[in-house]
């Protein structure tokens, strides 16, 4: 990493792995500059040895990266900038970041905990399809366009800038959630400031020197760091035009509540409690059991997306569920920095005691251990989960209700087709899922039924770059991605010619 504009990064070796960096500030017009508050120190979760520090942004703070934004926007060269431009420049920011795919994966498998083998694919590329993808759609992208008026004569209508964005993320997927708030608002012609989570702020911290290499204007895009307060700060600023906030639904509502309280535009991507639907016909075979895997345990099942309750027939149940088991069971448990760890840690101490706790929960009220369940041997220093499932579970149950947001899978059993629609759209949440079987044509007629705002037909991928991502329900409100990621940065006004 360079230091030319970072007030003090250092790289030292810590025992095998990486570092301790520092980011004694803010990142606010193109520079860093200190804060008010007091540095929040980034631990490990497979060990928590200091892994850096990044300054805590107070409400003053905010405030001076809010104003820079709003002069960026107002004063500076984004303010006239095209649709080509601003398409050659997420672009350009996209390569920045892909010159530094290893160092990024690195660092953010340290600070969250996500196995090595998976970041380079779950957290760097995902992030960098997302902002190819949105470079490509905002070309041809219509900002304007006349329309005949209804009482003769024409309608220009435009499409504009919603203004000043306040990006706040979470610490689960943090390049590939900003990504999908900064890729559209960069489109939109908009200028951010990104709040990253106190948890996991060190690859965020970094995209700095990313900003300034991709040559995006000083003050387009600001860096403030900190916890509740200055997400607070963020989203009740008058300055502020936008809030797009990923996170849990209790902090969601708050935020929601915030900005209904001033009028101020939000998007909320919250959480889930997908099903992935196995029907009956499916073949079980090394394809069906991985993809299940995969979509439960990705990133140590701490993704919002995540299919944690799996749905299967009476009639092939235990067809199914014991190769499940076995494979679950089966996956390497271990330092996420080690390139055959599948299993690394959660996120934090708190995290795996209430892990822990619904499981045993689930345990009291019926539910069947067929793997996992207990904390890993040799593992104590760290927040570590075993992988588990849970089979014979009742959707009525609190662990088939709750987000759990950890490497837990929960086994449903149902009658038929409309039992498991009908049980897949049991829950308050609604954002992703998938559907299982040998007949295309009949997964695509059963996941057009499922209330989510994505389903995927026999893979656990929950959402394409170019389309909208986003939940129905308690999964939020508004949608990530596409030319409908684009929309929701943009203000439509008439012009009656």
């Amino acid at each position: 990493m360079g230091d030319h504009d970072i007030v003090a990064a250092t790289l030292a070796e810590h025992s095998e792995r990486l570092y301790v960096y520092e980011f004694e500030g803010m990142y606010v017009s193109g520079k860093w500059s200190p804060t008010s508050g007091p540095p929040i120190e980034v631990r490990s979760p497979a060990d928590g040895e200091l892994l850096g520090r990044v300054g805590e942004a107070t409400a003053a703070d905010v405030a001076v990266a809010v104003e820079a934004a709003r002069t960026a926007l107002e004063h500076g060269p984004w303010q006239s900038s095209t649709a080509a431009i601003r398409a050659q420049a997420i672009t350009a920011l996209a390569d920045a970041i892909g010159a530094r795919t290893k160092e990024l994966a690195d660092v953010v498998s340290a600070e969250v905990g996500s196995p090595r083998k998976w970041t380079t694919f779950g957290q760097l590329a995902t992030a960098l399809g997302v902002y190819r993808a949105c470079a490509a759609i905002v070309e041809d992208y219509e900002f304007e366009e006349r329309r005949p008026s209804a009482t003769g004569g024409e309608v220009l209508v435009r499409r504009l800038p919603v203004g000043v964005v306040g990006a706040i993320v979470p610490w689960n997927a943090p390049l590939f959630t900003a990504a999908l708030k900064m890729a559209p608002a960069l489109a939109a012609g908009c200028t951010i400031v990104l709040k990253p989570s106190p948890e996991a702020p060190l690859a965020l911290s970094m995209l700095a020197e990313c900003i300034e290499e991709a040559g995006i204007p000083a003050g387009v895009i600001n860096i403030v760091s900190g916890g509740v307060a200055t997400g607070a700060a963020l989203v009740a600023h008058p300055g502020v035009d936008k809030i797009s906030f990923t996170g849990s639904t209790a902090a969601g509502k708050q935020i929601g509540a915030a900005c209904a309280q001033d009028v101020r535009r939000v998007t909320l991507e919250l959480g889930g409690k997908s099903a992935a639907v196995v029907l009956d016909d499916v073949v079980v075979d090394a394809t069906l059991i991985n993809g299940l895997v995969t979509g439960v345990m990705a990133n140590n099942g701490q993704i919002c997306a995540a299919q944690t309750r799996i749905l299967l027939p009476r009639s092939c149940y235990d067809e199914i569920l014991e190769p499940f088991a076995a494979a679950v069971s089966a996956m390497r448990i271990g330092d996420p920095a080690e390139r055959d760890t599948e299993v690394g840690p959660v996120i934090n101490a708190a995290s795996r005691d209430r892990i822990e706790n619904a499981v045993a929960g689930a345990v009291d009220a019926g539910a069947r251990l067929v793997a996992g369940g207990t904390r890993p041997d040799g593992f104590d220093s760290g927040s570590y989960v075993s992988p588990t499932v849970l089979a014979d579970v009742d959707n009525d149950m609190a662990i088939a209700r709750d987000e759990l947001f950890g490497p837990v899978a929960v086994v449903i059993a149902y009658d038929d087709e409309n039992d498991a629609v009908a049980v897949a759209n049991d829950s308050e949440y609604g954002l992703a899922g998938a559907v299982w079987s040998a007949d295309p044509v009949r997964a695509s007629r059963v996941a057009a039924r499922i209330r989510t705002g994505s389903v995927s037909i026999n893979s656990a991928a929950p959402l394409d770059f170019g389309s909208p991502f986003g939940g129905f329900k308690k999964s939020g409100i508004g949608r990530e991605g596409g030319p409908e990621g684009i929309a929701a940065y943009l203000e439509s006004q008439s012009i009656i010619l």
